[in-house]
């Protein structure tokens, strides 16, 4: 699988200047061996009224929590994923040590774990996944919530949905905002095009020679709002949403061991449930992670 090949996980900022270098070698490439001439394409007003206008659209369209989580997802993709093997098989052995001490000592024995993991000994044992506040709260609460014994495996089960649910939706925000940006960017190359247009028919008593230059710098209003549309700003939107299924992923993994768990099955069998929901690129083999749970313990 393409996991395998270290460019893909490990250096995603060289894969997105790769691409980009791709766009623009191809689009460019293609049109200086047709003939063109390259600077008929430098029309640095076109794209300041084509750009402009799409950042401010994107601002007017979305409130201050969603321009700060685009702003704030943005520089992430340039980075690494952080949901590898490694990670899923530390988050697994994690539930196994906490659900193997409640399954000897009973759920109660787990009471302070769960309410205090920082000084859980533990969750100590996990750095990588106790300095996941996120993780590590869902975990907690739906632990409180078995030590309770309030709740029944349905019960729990919904609100679990429910809480992955909003999560998700929550994550797609930066996607979905880029995407409508990308969306409208042929639009504004139009706006762009029709008012280079407009400054043409104006001056209708120019030479031929000069009306053609001016027409042709018009159209490449048209040109540059579907190139950035399509080849720049819609793959974004494309990592943030693979991005989201990430996160999403891992709170699932933590749902169906948890689940398991209430269900009566032992921890073993129990985080083999959560390892089978993982994407077959991150999935540890059963003999992987019954190696990592026993060094983790020794």
């Amino acid at each position: 699988m393409y996991a395998d090949v270290p460019a893909f996980r490990y250096a995603p900022r060289m894969l997105v200047l790769f691409g980009y270098l791709v766009v623009i070698g191809s689009v460019l490439g293609g049109y200086a061996l047709a003939g063109g001439h390259m600077g008929a394409l430098f029309q640095p007003l076109e794209l300041l009224i084509i750009a402009g206008a799409a950042f401010g659209s994107f601002v007017v369209s979305n409130n201050v929590k969603v321009l700060k989580a685009v702003f704030r997802a943005l520089p992430g993709l340039l980075k690494g994923s952080k949901y590898t093997k490694a990670r899923y098989m530390e988050l697994m052995a994690l539930l196994y040590d906490l659900l193997q001490k409640a399954r000897k000592e009973g759920l109660m024995a787990i009471e302070a774990d769960v309410d205090a993991p920082q000084d859980s000994a533990i969750f100590r044992r996990y750095p990588a996944i106790a300095a996941e506040h996120e993780v590590v709260e869902f975990v907690t609460d739906y632990l409180r919530m078995m030590v309770s014994g309030n709740l029944n495996t349905f019960e729990l089960e919904n609100l679990m949905d429910n809480e992955i649910e909003t999560h998700h939706h929550e994550a797609m925000v930066p996607s979905h905002a880029i995407q409508k940006v990308a969306d409208g960017l042929p639009a504004f190359g139009i706006v762009a095009a029709v008012m280079g247009v407009v400054h043409t028919m104006g001056s209708v008593g120019r030479p031929p020679s000069e009306l053609g230059q001016m027409i042709a710098h018009a159209l490449v209003g048209t040109f540059l709002g579907i190139l950035l549309a399509y080849g720049f700003v819609a793959p974004l939107s494309t990592l943030l949403e693979q991005k989201a299924d990430e996160t999403t992923k891992e709170l699932q993994c933590v749902k169906v061991t948890l689940l398991a768990s209430m269900q009566g099955y032992a921890p073993t069998i129990a985080v083999e449930f959560g390892r089978k929901v993982l994407f077959s690129t991150e999935r540890p083999s059963f003999v992987e992670l019954e190696s990592h749970v026993k060094q983790k313990r020794a």
